[in-house]
């Protein structure tokens, strides 16, 4: 019904990023001007930024249910052994329905394997719904954050975290 597919080729590449363009100009509108979309989608989630994060260790998958992207997320372990959950996203028609959950279970299946200690995230402050979210997978608000993404913008953001018990089977 649902798989993962990890992404490494520059065909794959540039399927995530096609699908990353087309979440974030369907999502972000109620929360960012039309140009910030640009930028940020531009900076962060062309073929030329991905292909450059996953270089720096970075780890994206494609979600495929019945065969359809629906979504993606990306993953980066950190220095202080914390995972970093840089993207998780999902196509408006899959949204509700429970799929962010199997998402978000397969981000702690790829934390344990590599011994992270928490998961942590940044979210748009008035980014309500993913908050939610967030916090119904066991994540709390530590601390909030203002970073300068250059040309003018910025993210106001809330960083989250959960600490992971290592005691539980994979």
């Amino acid at each position: 019904m649902y798989t993962f597919v990890s992404i490494q080729s520059p065909d794959e590449i540039q399927k995530l990023a096609v699908l990353a363009n087309e979440i974030w100009h369907e999502y972000f509108p109620c929360l960012l001007t039309e140009a910030q979309i640009n930028y940020m989608v531009e900076k962060f989630q062309s073929e030329e930024a991905l292909t450059k994060q996953i270089a720096e260790g970075y780890q994206y998958c494609i979600f495929l249910y019945q065969n359809q992207p629906a979504g993606y997320f990306g993953v980066c372990l950190q220095s202080d052994g914390s995972l970093f959950l840089s993207k998780l996203y999902l196509k408006q028609e899959y949204r509700g329905k429970g799929l962010a959950s199997v998402l978000f279970q397969e981000v702690q299946h790829l934390a344990k394997i590599c011994g992270a200690s928490s998961i942590w995230l940044t979210v748009n402050k008035h980014n309500d719904q993913a908050i939610a979210v967030y916090k119904h997978f066991g994540m709390e608000i530590i601390r909030s954050q203002v970073t300068d993404i250059g040309s003018g913008f910025v993210m106001d953001d809330y960083v989250l975290s959960v600490p992971l018990r290592q005691d539980i089977p994979s």
